[in-house]
């Protein structure tokens, strides 16, 4: 039996048919929904060649895709996802597994916003960018996460040229324009859970934007969107820029990248005090020349831990952690 409701819709549509007014009636008009820019259907979607614009938010906003050279990449030292396994490869698996704890809450203790990850230095060419590539491709290989790699050096930044990618609107034009949905920005890559954001348009104020509460609103809708998403952030190094270090106020967790026999360790402490506030600090040693045990050597005096090292390049990989 046809129930009320039905009967008095199909009534009402015969009077408005026959020209008759409904004070008080708007009309509905149906519309299709449109999903948000969910990176968890990006691996169920069918995989294309070229450059496509994909449904984004409510707002009409699409996500770009991008093809990324991953045998150029591999050749530089990058993790692949295809390429065969690798020491490099296996030396970012130890790195990653307890960032990935503390963003899913598997750590010793929760880490509010443990899902925004920061990779800096205390100075240029220590190696931050290359490892921001690396363990954003690493946690891209991961069954149950997606990742997005910030370029948020946006006094410098090198992201994009280093994944042979243009530049474009980014980080920046979100936080100047709130009403910029993120998935009119963000790049879709051929790494299935794996999504880029460019620094953006350069801005004078650079500082104050990141400082801003539009950039915590940002950040906040960025961590807690999707409960599988881990962002990694690219930052200008501690002790160069003020950008780092008022980005690293909003970060769960900021790893500090070193190259060995080249940073100072008073430069190290010094670049570790301006981040104080952050509740995970963890330091990753680079270019580090052989493997050894009991100790991290160079000088530096950080205490006991475990150490990797390989030869593409000339260069080497050791990590150790501190929790505050």
């Amino acid at each position: 039996m046809t129930s009320l409701i039905e009967q008095a819709a199909v009534r009402l549509e015969q009077l408005r048919q026959a020209g008759a007014e409904m004070p008080g009636v708007t009309p509905v008009t149906p519309v299709a929904h449109v999903p948000d820019d969910n990176w968890q259907r990006v691996a169920e979607a069918p995989r294309v060649a070229e450059a496509a614009a994909t449904p984004g938010s409510m707002s009409g906003a699409t996500s770009r895709r991008v093809e990324i050279d991953l045998d150029a990449l591999a050749k530089a030292g990058i993790v692949s996802p295809n390429a065969p396994r690798s020491q490099i490869a296996d030396q970012y698996r130890v790195v990653k597994r307890p960032l990935i704890s503390n963003a899913v809450g598997r750590g010793a203790s929760t880490v509010v916003n443990g899902n925004l990850i920061m990779v800096t230095s205390a100075l240029p060419g220590e190696g931050k960018t290359f490892t921001a590539i690396n363990l954003a491709m690493s946690m891209a290989t991961e069954l149950d996460y997606t990742v997005m790699l910030v370029d948020a050096d946006v006094l410098r930044p090198t992201v994009m040229s280093v994944m042979g990618l243009a530049d474009g609107p980014g980080l920046l034009d979100l936080v100047l324009d709130e009403s910029k949905d993120l998935s009119s920005v963000l790049l879709r890559t051929n790494i299935d859970k794996l999504t880029l954001l460019p620094s953006g348009t350069a801005h004078p104020r650079a500082t104050e934007l990141l400082a801003s509460d539009a950039m915590t609103r940002l950040l906040t809708d960025m961590a807690t969107r999707y409960t599988d998403r881990i962002i990694i952030f690219d930052s200008p190094p501690l002790l160069l820029a003020t950008e780092s270090r008022v980005l690293a106020s909003n970060m769960g967790q900021v790893v500090v990248v070193v190259q060995a026999e080249k940073t100072l360790q008073s430069d190290v402490v010094h670049a570790l005090a301006t981040i104080e506030a952050c509740p995970v600090k963890l330091m990753l040693l680079n270019q580090a020349r052989a493997a050894f045990k009991g100790g991290y050597g160079y000088g530096y005096g950080y205490g006991s831990g475990y150490s990797y090292g390989y030869e593409p390049a000339q260069s080497g990989l050791s990590s150790l952690s501190t929790q505050s």
